[in-house]
């Protein structure tokens, strides 16, 4: 069986181009090659189809191909531009997007850079970003908390068109293009590229030096799609320097006589598992980027492609296209015209990928801000890839309310996650999340998403709190170390007095007087405090978090044992 194409009911009234999805569940969305940003938002059921389109501010530029992401702390970064308002001059810029102020600003770039272009980039576990220099082997990192930019090591060819993928064992594998069929690999905690090896069947378009999407899968493989009809599946080793194993993957078909490929194209890691690919005829032709576009799903038990219906828009070439996977599973398809189709999968993933939540307050409030703690909260992939024109990666939680009585969605922003990896596995992190100023009180569900995958429910009360000393529940007193009983038995004593409160009905529950709830408030918040510094004692990822590999990884390139690959220039795309 295959999914379905739906059109959005509010088309856009621009031409809808790349797309990012914001931490409070809404899309932000460029207007092709223009300076003009839209912003799509859910209705009041969380239905992204019948959503409605709002303007944002304009950016400084207005670039076409270039390096994205959502931050740890919720803003969007935007760098380079092989265009630049119609123009082809490889930019030399970068942004910040805030939209808690809907402003953008402007950023350094690289010391000693000339341009940036259309660079392949990645968002570091720890939450910088790495950049890499489509003329020579330089890369570069960027800290947001820090707002400055520092050299990163060279690779092993220059990152012109390569498509950069994070692995579980925190690394960061490229496709080499101007060196196929080679591959090569970041090794983040030993801050170096090493050799990954060559694919099976180069992955390349020679002439171009093209090649596809790269999405990692719920069984920890990489699943690189190429732009010469063939495929690979790369394997990561048990230490992150060594080289890991790469196998051929099912090859595209021919139709009419012609190879399809992904020359420049979207992919989406689907929550049921499967990979949606979007492919176009291929003629080994430096400028031939042919129509129309192809939708297959790639299934990893079988190893095996099978053609799906294709929307109205496919009847341009596949690098238009650009794909985002919703909180809702649906995958958005927009090919920079005013027609956004939506494709909703027709299975659920397997249980054992849904996130789950481990500890969150349960008595909410608007306007505050909260700590869930819980197990894969960044899903196990970065489910959407493109390569070096666009990154439009979905590994962070977001949190969504939905009230019992009226069915109402809202999302709270998150922010400040403790970790920008993926597949996690039992290790428990955390994410903040402000509690929409406008949410609707009373008994509701709380759910985490990652990678539109949602976690069981859990029971939250929103504006009307319970004053009680289940606030500190018996199993979490199991947990507390002997320093912190004197603060518990503190707040306990402070929830004593306001249950003696006049204004506490007959059901424990608090009716509406502004001290009280003034009170509540900060009684909760140091809760919350306490609860967080109890699981995890910081509020970010701690060095000595990180996966054993890397310490084997920076052993063994000590040992002389990892390698880089060479290569080098650039052809641009005509």
């Amino acid at each position: 069986m295959a999914g379905k194409w739906s059109p959005l009911t509010n088309q856009p009234t621009f031409n809808a181009s790349t797309m990012l999805l914001l931490t409070d569940g809404t899309v932000l969305c460029q207007d092709g090659d223009a300076n003009d940003w839209w912003k799509l938002t859910p209705n009041q059921t969380g239905d992204y189809l019948n959503g409605t389109w709002s303007a944002l501010a304009r950016g400084p530029n207005s670039p076409l191909y270039y390096a994205s992401a959502v931050l740890r702390d919720g803003r969007v970064f935007v760098a380079g531009g092989e265009y630049n308002a119609g123009a082809q001059v490889d930019l030399l810029a970068a942004e910040i997007y805030d939209p808690l102020t809907n402003t953008w600003t402007s950023i350094a770039t690289p010391a000693g850079w000339s341009n940036i272009g259309d660079a392949p980039s990645c968002v570091l576990p720890d939450g910088r970003v790495l950049l890499g220099s489509i003329n020579d082997t330089r890369t570069a990192i960027y800290d947001p908390v820090a707002n400055n930019w520092t050299a990163g090591p060279n690779k092993g060819d220059a990152s012109s068109e390569e498509t950069w993928t994070l692995l579980p064992d925190e690394t960061v594998l490229a496709i080499q293009c101007t060196n196929h069929p080679h591959t090569e690999k970041f090794v983040i905690a030993a801050n170096t590229w090493v050799t990954a090896g060559a694919t099976p069947s180069d992955l390349v378009e020679a002439a171009s030096i093209e090649t596809g999407p790269c999405l990692l899968l719920p069984d920890g493989r990489l699943f690189a799609i190429g732009a010469s009809g063939h495929t690979a599946l790369y394997s990561f080793p048990p230490i992150a320097s060594q080289l890991g194993s790469w196998a051929a993957g099912p090859d595209f078909p021919k139709v009419s006589a012609q190879q399809l490929g992904a020359k420049d194209a979207p992919g989406c890691l689907l929550p049921n598992g499967r990979v949606l690919c979007a492919v176009g005829p291929v003629d080994g032709v430096s400028g031939h980027y042919l129509s129309p576009t192809y939708f297959y799903e790639f299934d990893p038990v079988s190893s095996t492609l099978t053609a799906v219906p294709n929307p109205p828009t496919n009847g341009g070439p596949p690098y238009v296209g650009r794909m985002l996977l919703l909180p809702s599973g649906q995958v958005l398809f927009a090919t920079g015209s005013n027609n956004i189709q939506a494709y909703t999968p027709d299975s659920a993933p397997d249980p054992a990928w849904i996130p789950s939540i481990t500890s969150c307050p349960t008595f909410l409030q608007a306007n505050h801000t909260y700590t869930l703690f819980g197990r894969q909260l960044n899903g196990l992939s970065q489910a959407v890839s493109y390569g070096d024109d666009a990154q439009m990666a979905t590994n962070y939680p977001l949190v969504k309310i939905r009230n019992n009585a009226t069915g109402h969605v809202f999302f709270c922003r998150t922010h400040d996650h403790s970790t920008m990896s993926v597949n996690t596995g039992t290790v428990i992190r955390s994410t903040r999340f402000d509690v929409h100023a406008g949410i609707e009180l009373g008994a509701s569900q709380l759910t985490v998403i990652a990678n539109g995958i949602s976690s069981n429910p859990i029971a939250v009360s929103v504006g009307l709190v319970k004053i009680t000393k289940e606030i500190i529940k018996e199993k979490d007193l199991k947990e507390i170390k002997e320093k912190d009983l004197k603060e518990i038995e503190k707040l306990q004593k402070e929830i004593e007095k306001l249950k003696d409160a006049e204004t506490i009905d007959g059901q424990g529950a608090v009716v509406d007087p502004e001290l009280l709830q003034s009170a509540l408030r900060d009684l909760t918040n140091r809760v919350g405090q306490v609860e967080e510094q109890i699981a995890t004692g910081r509020s970010f990822i701690a060095p000595e978090e990180r996966p054993d590999v890397g310490e084997q990884a920076t052993q063994a390139l000590s040992e002389g044992k990892g390698s880089r690959a060479g290569g080098a220039g650039k052809l641009p795309r005509p």
